[in-house]
Formats: C-alpha cells, sequence, structure tokens
C-alpha cells in the first residue's frame, strides 16, 4: 500500500520539532534583536526581525529565524515525492503558515555564515533551489580594542570598532562570555560581541538572550555545494540558479518564499558583488511588484497577508531593502 504524502499541517509539527531540537547533543543559541533600516533616502521605518547565533563544538552558524523555519520546511518537503505548495493566483507559492496561524516572514538574511573557530575560517552560504553555493571570507578584520567599558544586559562590556565592508563598526563584547564570535562575519573579539551597530545607524544588533536546545536543526554547506569567490559570488550564483530553473528543479519554488528569483546579493554590492537592489523601479517604501536588478532578476514577494514585527497588517513589498549590509567588497 503506497504512503501517502504528509499533509502541511503534519510538516509543520515536524518543522517545529526540528526547530526547538529534541533530545541529545546541545546548541547554545544567542538571540539578538535586529533592526534594519532598508532605505537610506526615503524616510522610512527601521524594521525588525530576530537573528540566532548558534554556538556548538567550536563552531557557529548565524540565522535569521525566519530563514531557519524556512530551510527546514525545505528539509522537511524535501522527504516528500510531493510537496503540498500552496500557490496563490500568480502561481506564486505563498509563505507558508505555521501551526499557530502566523506565516514565515521575509527576512534580511536570506543566507547562512558558517564559522569555524580553530580553522579560523568564516563561509556565506545560499540555498539555490536544492543546491547550495557559498564562498569564504577573504578579509581580516582588523578591530581597535578601547579601554572604554559599560553594563549591558547584565554583562561588563568592552568598546571595539573595526572598518568592514564599507562601514565602521563599534561592538560592544562580553570578555566573560569567552566565544570570539558575534552576529553576522563579525568575529575575532576575546569575548561575544553582544551589541554591534554600524556608523551610519543602519544596522543594529541587541543580544536579548542565550537559550540552550537540544539537537537544534542546523546548517550546513552540502558536499555538493558549488565554492565561488566574494567576488565572482553573484555570477556564480545567476549560473546555479539558471541550472536548477533549466532542470525544472521543484525546490526552486522555495525560493520565492522569500521573494528570491534573481541574484540580489543583499549582503553585498559594488564590484562583482552588484546584487538585485538597485536595478528596481522604486516606489514609496519599497519596489512596486518585486525587484527587477541582478543577473535574472526578481518576481518579488507573493501577495500573502503579513503581520509585521510592529503589530501592524502590511503588505510584503514594505519589506525590500535597498541598503546592503555590506556598502563595498573591500
Amino acid at each position: 500500500m503506497p504512503i501517502k504524502p504528509m499533509s502541511m499541517k503534519h510538516v509543520y509539527i515536524i518543522i517545529i520539532l526540528l526547530f526547538f531540537g529534541k533530545v541529545t547533543s546541545q546548541t547554545e543559541r544567542y538571540i539578538y534583536r535586529t533592526k534594519v533600516n532598508p532605505d537610506t533616502i526615503n524616510l522610512v521605518d527601521m524594521k525588525v526581525e530576530t537573528t540566532f547565533l548558534d554556538v556548538k563544538n567550536n563552531q557557529s552558524l548565524f540565522i535569521s529565524e525566519s530563514q531557519l523555519l524556512r530551510d527546514s520546511l525545505r528539509s522537511v518537503l524535501r522527504q516528500q515525492e510531493n510537496p503540498e505548495i500552496k500557490k496563490n493566483k500568480k502561481d506564486r507559492p505563498e509563505f507558508p503558515m505555521l501551526a499557530n496561524g502566523k506565516w514565515i516572514q521575509p527576512t534580511f538574511f536570506d543566507y547562512f555564515i558558517t564559522k569555524d573557530y580553530a580553522a579560523k575560517t568564516v563561509n556565506l552560504v545560499e540555498n539555490i533551489g536544492s543546491k547550495q553555493i557559498y564562498y569564504q571570507e577573504d578579509r581580516k578584520l582588523n578591530w581597535n580594542i578601547a579601554p572604554e567599558t559599560t553594563d549591558y544586559s547584565g554583562y561588563k562590556v568592552q568598546k571595539a570598532t573595526v572598518d568592514f565592508g564599507g562601514r565602521t563598526w563599534t561592538a560592544w563584547f562580553a570578555p566573560e562570555i569567552k566565544i570570539p564570535d558575534g552576529p553576522y562575519k563579525l568575529s575575532g573579539l576575546p569575548g561575544l560581541i553582544l551589541k554591534l551597530e554600524d556608523d551610519k545607524g543602519d544596522y543594529k544588533f541587541n543580544f536579548v538572550k542565550k537559550i540552550s536546545i537540544p539537537n537544534s536543526f542546523g546548517e550546513n554547506i552540502k558536499p555538493d555545494a558549488r565554492k565561488s569567490t566574494r567576488i565572482n559570488f553573484q555570477g556564480d550564483k545567476a549560473s546555479v540558479r539558471m541550472e536548477m530553473v533549466n532542470h525544472k528543479d521543484s525546490e526552486m519554488d522555495l525560493s520565492h518564499f522569500n521573494g528570491d528569483a534573481g541574484g540580489r546579493g543583499m549582503h553585498q554590492r559594488g564590484g562583482g558583488m552588484n546584487g538585485g537592489f538597485e536595478g528596481g523601479q522604486q516606489h514609496g517604501n519599497g519596489m512596486s511588484g518585486g525587484r527587477r536588478g541582478g543577473a535574472m532578476g526578481s518576481r518579488g514577494f507573493p501577495a500573502a497577508r503579513l503581520v509585521d514585527h510592529a503589530g501592524k497588517s502590511g503588505n510584503l513589498t514594505d519589506f525590500t531593502n535597498t541598503n546592503p549590509i555590506e556598502l563595498s567588497n573591500k
């Protein structure tokens, strides 16, 4: 007797189990309230989402809550022969609704970053359909540690600054937390970064709390992942995406949960890293109907219901970004 595919209700139950963990080895999750200014030209509100720094076995994973949920869903659906993907009238997949009735939110961090403390490597990885592409960060962080200290979130923290990606970053790290890491690619200090902000006030990461998760769902670089370079990443990503489209990869639909049909490169721009945000037609607070920039263009977010982090209902096109976290590839 053939086994029927799981219903989406069962899928979401499994996602929650994967997301919050099972019963074996433990991950220390550091949770940050993250604010992003998506548009430095027009006056818009800072957007807020949750990002995680998961630390385990001398390695870490930086990922947004929404990206982790989406990748968890992708992992579950990959195990089914006939994934149940709800389409809207324009034949675009809608953001999946979780068991509690909420939608998976879009994210400004549609990639994940792995760090290996012993090897001193930092990799940025993107999922494209069933494939992955990644590059290893090749720039060194030259921190300037200041004597200034203060108290933050119950810890004594010390100030440090660094120039990276066209921004000057100010970090406050806790020497008593012996983890040389922090949000995004920022790492290498003698203690965990609890507060991080750039000089323009466009990106702010504020530590909220730490939780311990038994066997949390994590992301790893697949053995068949395509390795690129920081400079060639956007072009190589467009090539991988074209291959997936030509081969009619069933998981390409899942990529559209964040409106990503083209090489957006939200984390960088300039030189070989030019993504999709600068080529679109801008209207009001975001792009009308989606973003057209990048090597292949972008179809934009589906017209699904969204409750934003301020508690107000809005259109998904409000969650766009013309202000990538890296303004320069130098």
